[in-house]
Order: C-alpha cells, then sequence, then structure tokens
C-alpha cells in the first residue's frame, strides 16, 4: 500500500541509539487520552492491539497501568517498529508484545491475526491519529479488522480531530483539515456520522464522545 503516515524520526525529534524515537506529541496527549481510556478498561483483562502505534511510546504508558491486560503495538513503518520494539524493550514490561506490521487497508489486518497465531478475542483495539491522514480505505479497514477480532464486550477507541454533522469543531481544526486536503486529497479530518456508518458496518456502534484538549475526541464504540 502507499505510505500514508508521517514518519517519526525525520521530523528533528531525538532519536536514541537502540531506535527509540521521541515524539513531542506523546508529551502532550498521553495523559488526557489515559484519563479518557482508564473508566473503559479498569478491571479488564485479556488482549488489545493498538494500531498504528509511532514510536512506541503510548503502548508503554498504557501497559504499566493495566497489568492485567496483553498490549500488542503494530504499525506499518519499519522505522516505527524498531522504535516500537526498542521501546518494548527498554520497558522492561511483560505486558507488552512485539510488534505486529499491520496494513490497515486489509480488513484481515496481519497474517498472524488471521492465521489465530497473533492475538485473538481482543478486549480492546485503540487507534490515535491516524484515519485523517490517511486514505478513507483505511478506516474500512480498520473497523471491518475491529468487527472481526473484538470480543462480545470489547471496545474500540479512536483519538483525533473530528467533524460533527458535517462541522468543524474548531477553526483550527478547518485550517488543518485543509491543509491535509491540499497535501493529499485522499487525507482529512473526518466527519463523526461517516465514522458511524462504517462502525454500524462492522457491528459496533458509539457509545461514548470524549472531549479532548487542542480540539480533539475521543471516540468509543462498543458491539450492538
Amino acid at each position: 500500500m502507499t505510505e500514508y503516515l508521517v514518519e517519526f524520526g525525520r521530523d528533528g525529534g531525538r532519536v536514541e541509539p537502540d531506535g527509540r524515537l521521541d515524539a513531542p506529541a506523546f508529551h502532550r496527549n498521553h495523559e488526557p487520552i489515559w484519563a479518557a481510556l482508564e473508566k473503559h478498561l479498569a478491571g479488564l483483562t485479556g488482549n488489545v492491539v493498538e494500531l498504528g502505534s509511532g514510536t512506541g511510546q503510548h503502548v508503554v504508558h498504557f501497559a504499566r497501568h493495566t497489568p492485567g491486560l496483553i498490549w500488542w503495538p503494530s504499525d506499518l513503518n519499519q522505522r516505527h517498529l524498531k522504535s516500537i520494539e526498542a521501546w518494548r524493550v527498554h520497558s522492561g514490561l511483560a505486558n507488552i508484545r512485539s510488534p505486529l506490521r499491520i496494513d490497515l487497508t486489509d480488513p484481515d489486518w496481519c497474517p498472524e491475526m488471521k492465521s489465530g497465531q497473533g492475538p485473538t478475542s481482543l478486549a480492546a483495539v485503540f487507534c490515535a491519529n491516524v484515519i485523517h491522514i490517511a486514505p478513507w480505505s483505511v478506516a474500512e479497514g480498520l473497523f471491518a479488522g475491529a468487527g472481526r477480532y473484538l470480543r462480545a464486550d470489547g471496545k474500540l477507541f479512536l483519538y483525533g480531530p473530528f467533524k460533527r454533522h458535517g462541522k468543524h469543531t474548531a477553526l483550527s481544526n478547518a485550517v488543518f483539515d485543509t491543509s491535509l486536503r491540499e497535501g493529499n486529497p485522499e487525507w482529512g479530518v473526518r466527519d463523526i456520522g461517516d465514522v458511524e456508518v462504517l462502525a454500524q458496518g462492522a457491528g459496533l456502534r458509539l457509545v461514548d464522545t470524549i472531549d479532548m484538549p487542542a480540539n480533539n475526541l475521543t471516540l468509543v464504540f462498543s458491539r450492538d
């Protein structure tokens, strides 16, 4: 598939000798994101897949707070996969698995999951800042896979900027959306209504919308 994500490590951020990348956005948003996830994940056990893990910093933070969950980070970019694995090793946490190479344009996501050699019957799926910097086919594949792999009580969490009823929630988001579409017409801030249509097709429904800092939202989906 076409590369669609902005690559960490080529933006002037710090790169450690072991390949760990540092994303400035992590330091801004990891605490509010965890606050949004915590009330839904508290007390759960099982497997969680993070889609588009980027540097791998978020999964380490989340895993530290959820010893009963096994976290499976993933990405498509090889540089990111190296960073994720380096952060996993550096953390010393037993509840983070080595990253999966997941292509979200494929509704099966990756061979390991299709064959049952990867995580199945997922307690949760988490994805931050992906579907607006990717073609719509990525969102389609994301929901198709979530519908396939989430267990009966599983939840899908999407974090990022979204439109409501066709309108931006802030001027800054409108400017951001314009810049995205000028760079790639297949990218752009997605409307919650369009995302809900994909969710319904995958047997999921929107159960919570959480306001986040910097005009972002966390959308929470569960089984019908």
